[in-house]
């Protein structure tokens, strides 16, 4: 299943809609203002908070945290020593581990777990620039926590340029 994020939504403050690749409304984020780190609310069509997405204050690398029913699930970050290419890691709660790789100021970027892909990020589907997709690729994946995942690593390399 494919979701259309629009880059310009995560500007903090701003609200929209995540659509799926049928229009309907699958996620709506919640930029909040007036608080000390950066916070997005992912919410369902319904008004439930989904996700909550953080810039971690204190950290040696910058990073980011998802977090569901007031725990954390994701903490996002570059991952140390990859040699060639930049690769992003999400960390789970669970101990488990996602690699973020691929062309990732680009858009074009895979989010795996041990080596097999969960969700394709690319902007290839699109011929405007303020857009792109998150692909699903199995459908037992948590949606919402990948979107999150993707909206972290946007937002860390888009601050790292």
């Amino acid at each position: 299943m494919k979701y259309v994020v629009q880059e310009k939504m995560f500007a903090i403050g701003d609200d929209y809609w995540i659509e799926d690749e049928d229009g309907r409304r699958a996620f709506y984020v919640d930029g909040k203002v007036l608080r000390i780190r950066d916070t997005l609310e992912l919410r369902d069509p319904y008004g439930g908070v989904v996700a909550v997405i953080h810039r971690k204050l204190m950290s040696l690398r910058d990073a980011m945290t998802i977090e569901r029913d007031g725990e954390i699930l994701v903490t996002v970050r570059k991952k140390r020593l990859a040699l060639l290419h930049e690769v992003y890691r999400a960390d789970l709660a669970s101990g488990e581990e996602l690699e973020i790789r691929g062309d990732l100021v680009g858009k074009e970027f895979d989010i795996e777990y041990e080596g097999e892909r969960l969700a394709r990020v690319s902007r290839r589907w699109f011929s405007l620039r303020d857009a792109y997709a998150v692909d699903v690729e199995r459908p037992d994946a948590d949606a919402a926590m990948l979107i999150a995942v993707a909206v972290c690593v946007d937002r860390l390399a888009a601050k790292e340029e």
